[in-house]
C-alpha cells in the first residue's frame, strides 16, 4: 500500500470512527401512544424531557421515535396532550415500541372555581378577555430560537403534487416585537414535486416557511383571541393537561368563523388555539383575488408549550382549500388547490442566544426546494421530526413514480 492509500484509509476509518461515536452518543425511544379506553392511536402527543427543551411529538398513527442524548437516559420523559392525564416515565426503562396508554379524566365544571376581583364566575368571554390580558406575562419578551420540521404537502383536485420536508432554525424577537422570524434553512429532507397546473407559474406562494410565519395570532394580535367584534363565546369544558386543567371554550363569528380554545385554568396562557373560516356558496370572508382564485376553507392551529415560565410554539399547522377559476370574474373553475403545511418544534434556545450557532440564509422569495443542498443522511438521523405515516408513504411512493 503506498502513502497516499494509508493516509485516505487512516481519514476514512477516523469519520467511521466519529460516526458510530456520534451514534452511541444518541439513545432512541420508540412507542406507540393510545388511548387507554378505546385503545384508538393518539396523534400529535408531546413526548419530551422533563425540565428540558427537547421533544418530539406521535404521528397521525401515535407513533414516535424520540432521540436523546445519551447524558439523559436517567431522565424523565413525559408524555401528554389536552385531555388526557400525562404519563411520566424514565428514560432507560422504555421497551422498544414502546405502549403507552393514556387515560382521560372528566372535570365537572362546579369543581374549577375561577373568581374575578368580585367574587363571581368568569364568563368565557371573560376568560378570554383575561388571557389576551396576561399574553404579556406569559409569552417571551426576549429573543428566542426555534427549531423544527416544516412539512408541506399540496394537492390538485385528487392527484398530490407536491410534499417537501425541511428542518430550519426560526429567531424569534419577544412578542411585543411584531416581526416574523429570521429563518435558517438547516437541511432539506424530502422534495418530491411533479408538474402542477400552469396557472401556478406566476400566482403560487413559493416558500412555504414564510407562508407559516406570516400567521401568528399573539404576535400580529388578531384572530379570535381578543374577544372583540362579532365573536361570541362558549364554555365546553375543563380537560386536564400536563398535570393542569385548560378551558376548553368555543367560539363562533358568523357568518364564515369558528375557533376552539384552550386556556390554562391558573396562568390564563392560550395553550392551544383553533380557528376555521368556511365560505358559504362561494361567498367567501375574503374577495376573490384577480388571478382567480378564491379560498373557501382554512384551518390554523397553534399549540404552546410551557418551558421554564413561558409558552414557546410547539406546533402549528395551516390548511386551505382554493377555487381557481380563469379569472376574477370568470365562473370556468380550472381546478381546486389543497395546500397543508405544518412546523413542528423540537428544541428551544433562551439562553446567550446571540451567541448560538445560526445563519440567516434563507431567501424568502425563492422556493425552499431550489435552495437545497446534497441530502444529509448523518443530520437526518438522529434528527427529531414525527414518524412517517403509512399513508405519507404512499403520497411519497406515488409522487416519486411520476418524478422518475
Amino acid at each position: 500500500m503506498n502513502k497516499l492509500s494509508l493516509f485516505f484509509s487512516i481519514v476514512f476509518f477516523l469519520l467511521g470512527c466519529l460516526t458510530n461515536f456520534a451514534q452511541s452518543d444518541i439513545t432512541t425511544l420508540s412507542g406507540q401512544v393510545l388511548d387507554q379506553k378505546t385503545l384508538e392511536p393518539i396523534p400529535f402527543a408531546s413526548v419530551y424531557i422533563k425540565s428540558q427543551s427537547i421533544g418530539t411529538v406521535t404521528n397521525e398513527e401515535g407513533y414516535f421515535t424520540f432521540y436523546i442524548p445519551s447524558k439523559r437516559k436517567m431522565d424523565i420523559i413525559i408524555i401528554s396532550v389536552i385531555g388526557y392525564v400525562s404519563v411520566s416515565k424514565k428514560a432507560n426503562t422504555f421497551k422498544e415500541n414502546q405502549q403507552i396508554f393514556l387515560s382521560t379524566r372528566t372535570t365537572n365544571l362546579e369543581t374549577v372555581i375561577i373568581t374575578s376581583t368580585k367574587d363571581k364566575k368568569l364568563t368565557a368571554k371573560e376568560i378570554v378577555k383575561k388571557a389576551y390580558q396576561e399574553i404579556k406575562n406569559n409569552y417571551p419578551t426576549k429573543p428566542y430560537i426555534l427549531e423544527g420540521y416544516v412539512r408541506d404537502l399540496q394537492k390538485e383536485d385528487d392527484k398530490y403534487v407536491e410534499y417537501l420536508e425541511c428542518a430550519a432554525k426560526l429567531f424569534y424577537q419577544g412578542y411585543a416585537i411584531k416581526k416574523e422570524p429570521l429563518v435558517e434553512l438547516v437541511e432539506v429532507r424530502t422534495k418530491y414535486l411533479t408538474e402542477k397546473n400552469p396557472w401556478n407559474k406566476n400566482s403560487e406562494r413559493k416558500n412555504s416557511i414564510i407562508d407559516l410565519v406570516e400567521d401568528d395570532f399573539i404576535r400580529f394580535d388578531y384572530g379570535p383571541i381578543k374577544g372583540k367584534n362579532g365573536w361570541k363565546y362558549e364554555l365546553d369544558g375543563v380537560l386536564p393537561y400536563n398535570e393542569r386543567l385548560v378551558y376548553k371554550i368555543k367560539g363562533v363569528d358568523k357568518p364564515f368563523q369558528n375557533a376552539t380554545l384552550f386556556i390554562d385554568t391558573e396562568t390564563f396562557a392560550f395553550v392551544r388555539m383553533e380557528l376555521t373560516r368556511q365560505a358559504i356558496n362561494n361567498r367567501s370572508w375574503a374577495r376573490k383575488f384577480t388571478n382567480g382564485a378564491l379560498q373557501v376553507h382554512y384551518n390554523v392551529v397553534f399549540e404552546y408549550q410551557e418551558y421554564k415560565g413561558k409558552m414557546y410554539l410547539k406546533y402549528q399547522k395551516e390548511e386551505d382549500t382554493w377555487k381557481i377559476f380563469e379569472g376574477l370574474e370568470s365562473k370556468k373553475l380550472l381546478f381546486v388547490q389543497y395546500p397543508k403545511k405544518e412546523l413542528f418544534i423540537n428544541n428551544i434556545i433562551i439562553d446567550d442566544v446571540h451567541n448560538y450557532p445560526f445563519l440567516k440564509n434563507m431567501n424568502i422569495s425563492e422556493s425552499i426546494e431550489n435552495q437545497a443542498k446534497e441530502y444529509n443522511l448523518d443530520f437526518w438521523s438522529t434528527y427529531n421530526i414525527p414518524q412517517q405515516t403509512a399513508a405519507e408513504s404512499k403520497i411519497i411512493l406515488e409522487l416519486k413514480k411520476r418524478v422518475d
